[in-house]
């Protein structure tokens, strides 16, 4: 089994239990012993593009400090505004200058080193994994299911932290492909679903939920797969009333499932089986 922290950070730990646990259940089959790391913080969500607001990157290092705590070198996370934030005060802290700043911060840690990796789970699925072993673990296939795999703009903005080619991802079709599902056309899968403006201006984020879920119709979806917890819940929840009715997932959810994870048999359209 290969060992790997892991930050889970407060969606998984609410309403988004079941992508944690679907996942969790992939991971393991997947031969990796997921570890929690102690005593984690929520990461601040969004990411200050103010270049002197240290204060907003102490979340985010304290919980790398952790990792290294751990004497780990990496650690993953399950959603995409946590992989931003993380990935970026990782990044920010590099410069000599600024980490020592935070570690004055910090004062009552230890200081932070640097040269902790921030994974996400789509690359580890596509660098790590592979898809060819992602199929050999299948139990249950999505037997041909018509499936919109939804980036959102977190995963691909800035480019330099994207995690596939930011104009062509591709990371998720391939992995929907290698449970037996089918990838449709959708337009709008890498477009912004609103984020957290979903607390202060849901009319927003309802106007474009609409404008997604037409898209992934107008593809021929059956389903909609995401890997950003808060995408998630924006597309399922504010959902306007004319918009199509789809089952939105997370999409580790789905690995579970599919890897045998005992999920209820209403997560799922008509037409998947059991192989």
């Amino acid at each position: 089994m290969k060992k790997l922290a892991y930050f889970p950070g407060c969606a998984m730990k609410d309403q988004a239990r079941p992508d944690e646990a679907g996942t969790l259940h992939a991971l393991a089959a997947l031969g990796y012993e997921v570890a929690e790391i102690p005593r984690w913080n929520c990461c601040g969500t969004v990411y200050s593009l103010a270049q002197d607001d240290l204060m907003r990157h102490v979340g985010p290092v304290r919980n790398l400090i952790r990792v290294q705590g751990m004497g780990e070198k990496r650690v993953l996370t399950l959603c995409a505004m946590c992989y931003g934030t993380l990935k970026r005060s990782s990044q920010f802290v590099r410069e000599e200058e600024r980490l020592a700043r935070i570690n004055a911060f910090l004062d009552t840690e230890e200081d932070f080193r640097g040269g902790i990796e921030v994974v996400h789970l789509l690359p580890l699925l596509r660098d790590e994994v592979g898809y060819e072993k992602l199929a050999s673990q299948v139990k249950r296939s999505l037997n041909g299911l018509k499936v919109a795999t939804y980036y959102g703009c977190v995963l691909l903005r800035p480019r330099e932290f994207a995690v596939d080619d930011p104009d062509r991802p591709e990371v998720m079709e391939r992995v929907v492909e290698a449970l037996g599902g089918e990838p449709v056309p959708f337009p709008e899968r890498m477009e912004c679903c609103g984020a957290y403006l979903t607390v202060g201006r849901s009319d927003i984020v309802t106007e474009r939920v609409g404008r997604i879920l037409r898209s992934a119709r107008g593809g021929g979806a059956d389903l909609v797969v995401t890997t950003c917890p808060l995408c998630q819940f924006n597309l399922a929840e504010r959902r306007p009333a004319a918009a199509p009715t789809l089952p939105v997932l997370y999409l580790g959810q789905v690995l579970g499932w599919a890897f045998g994870a005992d999920e209820p048999a209403n997560l799922f359209p008509l037409g998947v089986r059991d192989e």
